[in-house]
């Protein structure tokens, strides 16, 4: 039975919206934001998706197959388009796992109530999970040789996460317990002054996208140009950060504008990167509310 949390579930719902909503307000390059739309989707679309989603994946005692599943058919029948299968399938187990914590949340109680409820993912997880995957159609997500979502699952939605986790960073997390969330994100998130938070969300994407190739990326382009792109987000966070992250303010630096622009024509998106750093600022809203 889930607990009765260490913070209101109205404080849990009000940090996954904002976290939404910083994704949308924050240029961050290659990505869809208030200022630039791009790969055929605007901020609009991001923002109603978050607010038709929330019910489905903060649903006290749901299953975590069924949180993700729910998220997914909201999401569509509201847009009509996959605006954010990485961002439920991140918070799904997350906010499961709140319910877990006790009374006294830290990362630290966080990070072992998911592993419990990562630990606990079933078949029946994974084929409802299958099915959203198929729902969102996320083109090259799933296509594997094993556990491939085409086909009925055999083994639970960990198991089948951890299968792709080598080639997917939202399935690492399944298997790595959301250790890039927990300790990359974090410790990004923490180097921005608490009443900059659209500084917080870049300086987050930005060591995400810099840290390893971006998931969607290599899906969509490949190795090679996923690698250029992630050494480009090192140089552009270096030149970012010469001036000390508590007195930079987003936006204004015309460095990043021009790559949000270079990479919106070459269709290049770093979907994975974002959804991540929604992932953390969900995260680290809820550590604050506590």
């Amino acid at each position: 039975m889930p607990e009765a949390g260490a913070i209101p579930p109205e404080h849990v719902r009000a940090a996954f919206l904002t976290a939404c909503a910083l994704d949308v307000a924050t240029p961050k390059p290659g990505n869809v934001s208030v200022q630039s739309p791009g790969h055929g989707m605007n901020a609009a679309q991001f923002l109603a998706s978050a607010d038709a989603t929330a019910d489905a994946l903060l649903a006290r005692g749901a299953p975590v197959g069924q949180r993700i599943l729910d998220a997914v058919t909201r999401t569509r029948e509201t847009v009509g388009c996959n605006t954010n299968l990485g961002i439920v399938l991140l918070v799904a187990p997350l906010a499961a796992a709140l319910e877990h914590t006790g009374r006294t949340l830290s990362a630290q109680s966080w990070r072992e109530a998911a592993s419990r409820v990562l630990a606990s993912l079933d078949v029946a997880d994974a084929r409802l999970a299958y099915r959203a995957i198929a729902l969102a159609n996320p083109g090259g997500l799933g296509d594997a040789p094993e556990q491939s979502v085409h086909a009925a699952p055999t083994v639970g939605l960990r198991d089948a996460m951890q299968l792709a986790s080598e080639r997917d960073s939202i399935a690492r997390q399944y298997a790595n317990g959301f250790h890039d969330i927990f300790e990359t994100g974090l410790a990004a998130f923490s180097e921005a002054r608490p009443d900059a938070p659209e500084v917080a969300m870049l300086n987050v994407f930005l060591a995400f996208l810099g840290g390893w190739p971006d998931s969607h990326i290599v899906r969509k382009h490949g190795m090679v140009l996923a690698q250029s792109v992630t050494l480009a987000a090192r140089e552009q966070r270096a030149q970012w950060r010469k001036t000390p992250l508590p007195s930079q303010r987003v936006p204004a630096s015309a460095r990043l504008d021009a790559w949000d622009a270079e990479l919106k024509a070459r269709a290049i998106n770093p979907g994975t990167s974002a959804d991540l750093a929604v992932a953390t600022l969900f995260v680290a809203g809820c550590l604050k509310a506590r």
